[in-house]
């Protein structure tokens, strides 16, 4: 596209070549292009796309659970239950649409149940899929990917040039590298698998090579930095997150972390665990600790995001210390954002950046009852009566814990798995899907909320910022894929202004009446009245 009007490119940075590298005459440093980027961020978002319609035209036909972008961010993935992965891509000759992303292929992956993680591996057109019919399963897009594919066909029904299943539980998440032919992937069998596509094997319990990982509960969740690559981070079914470390090479790198060398760590060694002080856990929710979602931060390497279910999301450092995991040791939290359980506190106030002690170290630890009318009318008196005690020879006792920076509280995470993500040009932001419908934005060193935004009929799991531009996909239960950017004028998809009954409410289901019968069967129908277990069973 020439270049004819100054202000159309800067007021329409959709349109740019390239997705977001100005042309000649306007080039820009790198350092005020990420000034700008994050500066929109801090403005209020708005819906700005819709990506597919409800009746399936070119849209999917079941819940999104996975998001990816590709191609440096000109290229959108989409993946979820109807065992098909979406390819969106700008169309920039649509000057009327803001962000017009347009499906321009459907493929056809072969798999048999929900496919939960996908990304492109890079300096190739291969995708990677992972899914709960515990494959693996790479597709070559190549042809998909050309500007002739999109022209003479939508859809590839295009077997996998690859099918991996070494995993003998649902496989959850990959995480890939620099690289076109190594990732990660990890499942609920408690196992980590480094794939390599450069070396061939007949998949059977003799012949796949053996995990990186392998621990004594489910793991659904895996993340690395593309700054420390050596090191990646999984977690589960468990109350930590663990730390391990693939540099075997040469030197007894465990004296430099002070780990204790465990028996059979012959690939990887367990470093650190992330875990929450004693005094921080919600004694009153006797369901068993579980982590849904991670993520490594890619800007810096180091710092790292847990988010528990039933509770909050933690922020975490590879470069702290361990902390001494004594009851009686005080928060090394940096100062906590609102708490919902205060009522007469809005949004905005001093009090957002005042300490708060954890409201649910009050009562009595052993039984909890709760008699209030919610938003839904529903009056709720429980008793939650403990289940079986965890194993803590199970989550690796002789690691050392590190504990965290700081924690966000607001969004609700109970029914579904929910990734985390950070946002902006240096991970200013921390994001989080809710069941709610909406997702929430804090700002990551104050932990100060920054938005609210109704990304779903239902509920948000996944949001994904853009590489370059101040752009966020996010999707859930509903069958279409929303885009966010900062409004140019009123936000008509903001719930910021109510705020205060929203965390509220969150933080009432947060607790243990969350998983009363009546409560959960009240909350598992959407407006329409359908139950949201029959759409995603498998989440």
């Amino acid at each position: 596209m020439p270049v004819s009007d100054n202000t159309t490119y800067c007021s329409r940075p959709w349109l740019l070549p390239d997705i977001y590298h100005y042309p000649p005459s306007f080039q820009i440093n790198e350092k005020f292009r990420r000034l700008n980027h994050s500066q929109a961020l801090q403005k209020p978002l708005d819906r700005v796309n819709v990506l597919g319609t409800e009746d399936g035209s070119y849209g999917h036909t079941g819940c999104v659970n996975a998001l990816s972008w590709a191609e440096n961010g000109q290229l959108l993935l989409s993946g979820g239950d109807d065992l098909t992965i979406r390819l969106w891509r700008m169309d920039q000759s649509n000057v009327a649409q803001e962000y017009p992303f347009v499906c321009r292929a459907v493929i056809h992956t072969g798999h048999r149940a929900n496919i939960f993680n996908i990304a492109q591996l890079p300096y190739t057109g291969n995708i990677v899929s992972v899914a709960a019919d515990r494959q693996v399963r790479i597709t070559d897009a190549e042809t998909v990917l050309s500007a002739s594919a999109f022209e003479k066909d939508h859809n590839l029904h295009s077997g996998s040039i690859r099918v991996l299943r070494c995993h003998r539980g649902r496989v959850k998440r990959l995480a890939t590298e620099e690289s076109p032919d190594v990732f990660l992937t990890v499942a609920e069998d408690g196992t980590v698998r480094q794939h390599d596509l450069r070396t061939h094997h007949i998949c059977d319990e003799d012949s796949c090579p053996a995990p990186l990982v392998k621990l004594n509960h489910e793991l659904s969740t895996i993340s690395m930095s593309p700054l420390t690559p050596y090191q990646f981070i999984v977690a589960g079914d468990s109350p930590y997150g663990y730390l391990f470390d693939r540099r075997h090479v040469g030197r007894f790198f465990l004296e430099e972390w002070g780990a204790v060398p465990r028996a059979g760590d012959d690939l990887t060694t367990c470093v650190r665990r992330f875990g929450r002080p004693p005094k921080l856990r919600n004694r009153r929710n006797r369901m068993r600790d579980h982590i849904t979602g991670v993520r490594v931060s890619p800007r810096n390497g180091h710092e790292v995001l847990l988010t528990y279910s039933g509770d909050g999301v933690y922020l975490y450092s590879t470069n702290d210390e361990p902390r001494c995991n004594d009851s009686s040791m005080s928060s090394p939290l940096l100062s906590l954002p609102w708490q919902a359980e205060d009522t007469e506190t809005a949004p905005g106030n001093e009090s957002w950046d005042t300490p708060a002690e954890d409201a649910s170290e009050d009562g009595d630890p052993d039984e909890y009852q709760l008699d209030d009318n919610d938003d839904d009318g529903l009056a709720t008196s429980i008793v939650i009566d403990d289940p079986p005690a965890a194993d803590e020879s199970d989550f690796l006792p002789e690691v050392s814990v590190v504990f965290p920076r700081m924690r966000y509280a607001g969004a609700q995470n109970i029914a579904t798995i929910k990734d985390v993500n950070f946002v902006g040009p240096n991970d200013e932001f921390v994001a989080s899907g809710s069941d709610d419908g909406n997702f929430f934005l804090w700002r990551k060193n104050s932990g100060k909320l920054q938005g609210i935004y109704e990304g779903d009929g239902s509920i948000v799991n996944v949001i994904e910022g853009h590489p370059h531009l101040p752009l966020l996909a996010v999707s859930g239960i509903d069958t279409t894929v929303k885009l966010f950017a900062p409004s140019r004028g009123g936000s008509t998809f903001s719930r910021t202004p109510d705020a205060e009954r929203i965390i509220a409410r969150n933080a009432r289901r947060n607790r243990p009446l969350s998983y009363s019968f009546a409560t959960v069967l009240a909350e598992a129908l959407n407006s329409d009245g359908a139950s949201l277990t029959t759409q995603c069973p498998n989440q």
